[in-house]
């Protein structure tokens, strides 16, 4: 269990999602990847620019905004691991799906796209010793760990797959 004074509440509700097994970070990581990868490769084309509600995100905007924040996320991740005390600015995510074009993009590349960061962020944590993954930096004015991070990849992802499970199928 991560506790909460390594990352603001409002993340709470994306690590939740992945802290009760006890499993890694790296295991947490292959498997949210795995079973986002497993039900979105399924979908039928009609499906990739569906979006259950007018001014929601279409399945490819979907994607695409987890890439762009787990992108965001690692950028993140590795300054605080080196130890970089530079405050970080956050990033509007609407702004990101706006101007990210995911509708002309071929779904399956944004899936090949999401599987490849999957397996650089992962590489990027093995890399990170026990201390590493202890540090805190500040980033959209909000303290976060490294460990907190590498744990968000994967209940973000997570908390998306839920609502492409609950509200797209």
């Amino acid at each position: 269990m991560i506790p909460n004074n390594e990352y603001n509440p409002y993340f709470e509700q994306y690590i939740q999602l992945v802290t009760k097994d006890g499993k890694s970070i790296i295991e947490n990581m292959q498997h949210s990847q795995k079973e986002f990868d497993a039900i979105l490769r399924k979908l039928p084309e009609e499906k990739h620019t569906f979006s259950y509600a007018e001014g929601k995100w279409t399945l490819k905007e979907l994607i695409q905004h987890c890439i762009d924040t787990e992108r965001v996320f690692c950028y993140r991740a590795l300054c605080f691991a080196r130890n970089d005390a530079t405050s970080l600015p956050g990033f509007d995510q609407d702004i990101f799906v706006d101007h990210g074009n995911a509708n002309q993009l071929n779904y399956f590349d944004l899936l090949d796209e999401m599987e490849t960061l999957r397996k650089s962020t992962i590489q990027l944590y093995k890399s990170f010793s026990d201390e590493a993954l202890l540090r805190i930096g500040v980033a959209s004015g909000n303290k976060i760990s490294v460990r907190a991070l590498g744990y968000l990849f994967s209940g973000h992802q997570k908390h998306h797959l839920n609502i492409v499970t609950e509200r797209y199928l």
